[in-house]
């Protein structure tokens, strides 16, 4: 029987560059993936690599990192990531006030520039004038995901790791210690587990007895076909909506609804945005929605109209597009960081998860880590561990 340094949960984008990393160190590692191809967020990202907008010590050496990873990663990994750095437009609805929204930028790394709707308009053609009164720009990195993380899954195959397209059913648990994972057919082993599987890594702690505060959206989007229309830039609301609604979500008065299904602890927003691949799809988005249920129904009728009604009001050439509507989960913490490490109380056990905004960071962290558990000290990694949140 064969057990494994490592067991990752999840090949997304996380799961992939965990185990890559944890290869590299010499660590005999499984990777587990319920779906082949992929389904989860990783497939439906946007794929924007926020670097500007660090507002701390720890953020700001991160996103820094993060960003010259990524603009190395496709020789790293011999893999086309489709990086690239574009202009991310942020628009300011028409009942808004530019300064203020501006102002309310000015902590970040690299602050974005206001323009008036006409240096907007020329920017981005498409937008509808009369529905901001400005917006912010900036550079911002972009990649393909789901291309990034198939290479980072040839990569660490091409080092040794061993990858199967399996769904994870349950943890080994024996007293205080977890031991490896159980599919429907097997039972791995293993020295450690780290749980990389986004929005359902809760409910799958959950079923092993250990608590975790990690949350998640029920993210719900439209994806065009190759289209002739160019989308310049990447179009994002300046209000940012669904930070507020992870904040909301996870205050204390509402933080027990998460260990049940069927409450939902805030009314869902819709953020409407747009990003063009360089294949010339687009994705339409986004309604956060949270469910505390990872497996609860939603209408994508009423949903896709309400998301094309939004799109079209400040991009009116893409709110008919033609496109199918999509639906994912999206893992987040209380306080926007990864919740990166061990789980308190549980040996075994480990968590990599809760990336909603800062994908930048996932290959720096994921290397940190995986030279953190081969014995180097990290600060940032211990700044990141879910024990932060423990009394």
């Amino acid at each position: 029987m064969q057990t494994y340094d490592w067991i990752v949960v999840g090949a997304g984008i996380t799961g992939a560059a965990l185990s890559y990393e944890l290869a590299k160190q010499g660590f005999s590692t499984l990777l587990l993936e319920q779906h082949d191809p992929l389904k989860g967020a990783t497939r439906y990202s946007y794929g924007g690599l926020a670097f500007w907008s660090g507002t701390t010590d720890l953020t700001r050496q991160l996103f820094a990192e993060g960003i010259e990873m990524h603009r190395q990663l496709s020789n790293e990994l011999e893999a086309d990531t489709q990086f690239r750095e574009m202009d991310l437009l942020l628009t300011i609805a028409a009942h808004n006030d530019p300064q203020k929204m501006a102002e309310s930028y000015t902590p970040f790394a690299i602050p974005p520039q206001l323009l008036t709707v006409e240096e907007a308009c020329e920017l981005e053609p498409l937008l509808n004038r009369e529905a901001i009164s400005g917006a912010l720009t900036v550079k911002h990195g972009h990649i393909e995901a789901e291309l990034t993380t198939q290479g980072y899954c040839q990569a660490f195959q091409r080092l040794g790791g061993d990858f199967k397209i399996a769904p994870v059913t349950g943890l080994v648990r024996t007293a205080n210690r977890i031991s490896g994972v159980t599919t429907h057919d097997q039972t791995f082993h293993s020295a450690n587990v780290v749980m990389c599987a986004g929005g359902i890594s809760r409910q799958l702690l959950k079923k092993a007895g250990i608590h975790v505060k990690q949350f998640f959206t029920h993210a719900e989007l439209i994806e065009t076909p190759p289209v002739e229309v160019k989308l310049r830039t990447l179009v994002m609301p300046a209000e940012g909506e669904r930070f507020q609604l992870e904040a909301k979500a996870t205050q204390p008065t509402v933080e027990d609804f998460w260990n049940e299904p069927g409450h939902e602890p805030t009314p869902a927003i819709l953020d409407a945005g747009a990003i063009q691949f360089l294949n010339g799809t687009i994705r339409l988005g986004q309604v956060s929605r949270t469910l505390t249920d990872p497996h609860a129904a939603i209408n994508p009728t009423q949903s896709e109209s309400d998301l094309r009604a939004k799109i079209r009001n400040i991009l009116p050439t893409l709110g008919d597009l033609p496109g199918t509507w999509h639906h994912c989960l999206i893992a987040f913490s209380s306080d926007r960081l990864p919740l990166i490490g061990a789980i308190p109380n549980t040996q075994g056990i480990h968590i990599f998860s809760g990336f909603s905004n800062p994908l930048v960071v996932v290959p720096t962290v994921a290397r940190r880590f995986a030279a953190y558990v081969n014995g180097k000290t990290d600060e940032a990694i211990v700044q990141l561990s879910p024990g932060r949140f423990s009394s």
